[in-house]
């Protein structure tokens, strides 16, 4: 006997609780990125590349949330 599997659309409300879940880990975890962030710009640079690339980048502020919000979506597998 074989049992086609279906994929089904998940559910609005599950998609919504699941983004709920999303800013509340960003909101408890983004303190530590920001100090993570922080210490990365406050310790001296090595080469003269990596500072060429200091130049170019985003706030401490952006860099703590693109941190937080690559980080996250690893509470979600499973």
């Amino acid at each position: 006997m074989r049992v086609a599997l279906q994929r089904s659309m998940p559910a609005p409300s599950r998609l919504h609780s699941e983004a709920i879940q999303f800013r509340i880990i960003l909101a408890a975890t983004y303190p530590f990125f920001l100090i993570a962030a922080l210490v990365q710009r406050l310790t001296p640079t090595g080469s003269p590349r990596r500072r060429s690339l200091l130049q170019e980048r985003r706030s401490v502020f952006g860099e703590a949330k693109a941190m937080a919000v690559s980080a996250i979506p690893f509470a979600f597998m499973g």
